[in-house]
């Protein structure tokens, strides 16, 4: 579990948060993102922008072995736009990441007083969780999440 974990937060960190390219689409209109390291590899595949669902994957030696469901979606637009909201997602995650992990219990803040609010039930064998944006005490943006190990 020890490297799983590990692995997980480095293909994170590689991606989405890290700027990754873009790979081959695997579905029709999707956006995917993948990152390789030995026997271990990830895809970060999602629909939508502004409000999007996706699925993250991992596989040893070609076998999938865990994975995360998650939707997200602005809910205060008159607050919080899309591009801001991924701003702050990012570098809040960078936080996290640099601190070795990948689930809850994650609060950051940013210069203009907008709170990232990341909180999870479980470990990474088995986790439901929620992130959010707070602005002036509102819930303005927000991602539901789901996952774990995946067992044959």
């Amino acid at each position: 579990m020890d490297s799983l974990e590990a692995f997980i937060v480095q293909a994170k960190r590689q991606t989405y948060v890290g700027g990754g390219e873009a790979v081959a689409a695997s579905r029709p209109g999707s956006h995917d993102l993948a990152y390789t390291d030995g026997p271990f590899t990830y895809r970060d595949s999602y629909f939508g922008g502004t409000d999007f669902i996706g699925e993250e994957v991992v596989w040893c030696d070609g076998e999938p072995i865990w994975a995360m469901n998650y939707y997200g979606r602005i809910l205060r637009p008159d607050v919080i736009d899309g591009a801001t909201a991924g701003r702050i997602i990012k570098a809040a995650l960078s936080a996290m990441y640099a601190a070795g992990r990948f689930l809850g219990g994650w609060t950051w803040q940013d210069d203009s007083g907008r709170v990232y609010v990341d909180t999870s039930v479980g470990d990474a064998r088995s986790f439901t969780g929620q992130e959010r944006i707070e602005v002036g005490g509102a819930i303005a943006y927000r991602l539901d999440y789901h996952g774990g190990l995946v067992i044959p």
